[in-house]
């Protein structure tokens, strides 16, 4: 089934200011960048959690650590998505024994990939805390978790998909809403 454009929800600036007030919000929150280190989940969530870090540095003069997670083994859906599925590599170069975690993704929708990426986070230490920042959320848990830092709260039908286009992944920055065609 073909997918086409219905609407724009965020530019290139929408973006910017999302997490600009992201990270405000996880400054104010976590009271500073004591204990603080960011995780973007694979692939969006990356570029994502990088930009926040370097807003937290712009304000705060000093930078967090950052981490990257890939979740592919730890899905529920994993024998549904691919006969070899591509496995990227975590990088999570620091202890998170006792820290403040932000886990960055783009959208949040079922709840599944978070609780996955709560599963990988709890294989490499224990976190103080683990907090959920996403660019939008567009609704429709099947599980029973909710994001503590909101881009843009987006109501979608199950036909509907949302589409994050970063800079450095897809050459633009951009959220648009994508429904069937006809």
């Amino acid at each position: 089934m073909e997918m086409q454009e219905k609407a724009q929800i965020l530019d290139a600036e929408g973006i910017r200011r999302a997490l600009t007030r992201i990270a405000h919000e996880i400054l104010e929150r976590s009271k500073g960048t004591r204990q603080l280190v960011l995780i973007g989940i694979r692939r969006r969530g990356v570029p994502l959690a990088q930009r926040i870090a370097g807003i937290i540095r712009e304000i705060e003069g000093t930078s967090v650590p950052l981490g990257v997670l890939d979740i592919t083994l730890y899905r529920d859906d994993l024998s549904k998505l691919a006969y070899n599925p591509v496995i990227r590599k975590t990088d999570v170069p620091f202890s998170l024994n006792d820290k403040k975690v932000i886990l960055v993704d783009d959208v949040i929708f079922t709840g599944r990939t978070v609780r996955a990426a709560l599963d990988a986070l709890m294989d490499l230490g224990r976190p103080q805390l683990v907090q959920l920042a996403v660019l939008v959320d567009r609704g429709h848990r099947e599980l029973p978790i909710r994001p503590d830092f909101v881009g843009k709260n987006v109501p979608t039908s199950h036909r509907e998909v949302i589409a994050v286009q970063m800079l450095e992944i897809d050459g633009k920055d951009q959220v648009v809403i994508m429904e069937p065609g006809e």
